[in-house]
């Protein structure tokens, strides 16, 4: 049930087998959520964090307008809420992108976990330090890039998270997510994603046909996103 998290977490350190069977342990109880359901709620206080399994997730929030802006994708291998363990009261939902399958580790494991197990702790430590790695590309995004560059970054972004735990086809992957749901990532209305999407349909990088991305030209594709995934620290090193 973890291989997908032992995948994520072994890409950038080693993970003993005795540290594989320690997490296993402590995650213990899962359930599947239908597309549109909460795997967590705003406002609540969750005495576990959740894993996905497998499927796609997404932080989001809902403005007064009921405009709502997603802030996160998460794939199987993410822990969606870590950082629940230290905040406590959830300030975004996580919502379920399609139909996911998900496992739960009780916080009060996760506190034997940190006390007794100093390498652990940090690479879980890591893991919640690469979220935030990967909003400040966002926001980047957001801020300073075309829509088209954002566009490509997401798909380019995905295609190497997706590798890490085994969920591409040697150039593809699935891709769920509707028009209307990548409109909220991006911060777009449906009409000028749409037109951003042909635009690249156009340029021959990639196809996104029957919830399935493939990429045509990965370096043009990269070029386009002025796309560098050191910000994903997919690195082996000592933690």
């Amino acid at each position: 049930m973890i291989e997908s998290l032992i995948l994520n977490l072994s890409s950038r350190d080693i993970i003993t087998s005795r540290e594989d069977a320690l997490l296993s342990s402590i995650i213990k109880r899962e359930r599947w959520f239908a597309a549109g359901e909460d795997l967590v709620v705003q406002g609540t206080r969750p005495s576990y964090s959740t894993l996905l399994v497998d499927g796609f997730a997404a932080r989001y929030k809902v403005l007064e307008n009921g405009h709502r802006q997603i802030t996160a994708i998460h794939i199987a291998g993410d822990f969606v809420d870590l950082h629940a363990f230290q905040l406590k009261t959830m300030d975004h939902g996580i919502l379920a992108l399609s139909p996911c399958h998900v496992a739960f580790a009780d916080h009060s494991e996760l506190k034997m976990l940190t006390e007794t197990e100093p390498h652990l702790t940090r690479i879980l430590w890591l893991s919640t330090v690469i979220d935030g790695a990967i909003h400040r590309e966002w926001i980047v995004a957001m801020g300073r890039k075309s829509a088209k560059s954002q566009l490509a970054h997401i798909f380019c972004e995905l295609f190497v998270r997706l590798q890490v735990v085994r969920r591409t086809d040697d150039q593809s992957y699935i891709f769920p997510l509707s028009q209307a749901v990548l409109a909220d990532v991006l911060g777009l209305s449906l009409v000028h994603l749409n037109k951003t999407l042909q635009k690249l349909r156009q340029e021959d990088v990639l196809t996104w046909s029957n919830r399935v991305i493939t990429v045509l030209d990965w370096q043009r594709l990269q070029g386009v996103a002025e796309f560098d995934a050191t910000y994903l620290n997919l690195v082996m090193e000592p933690r």
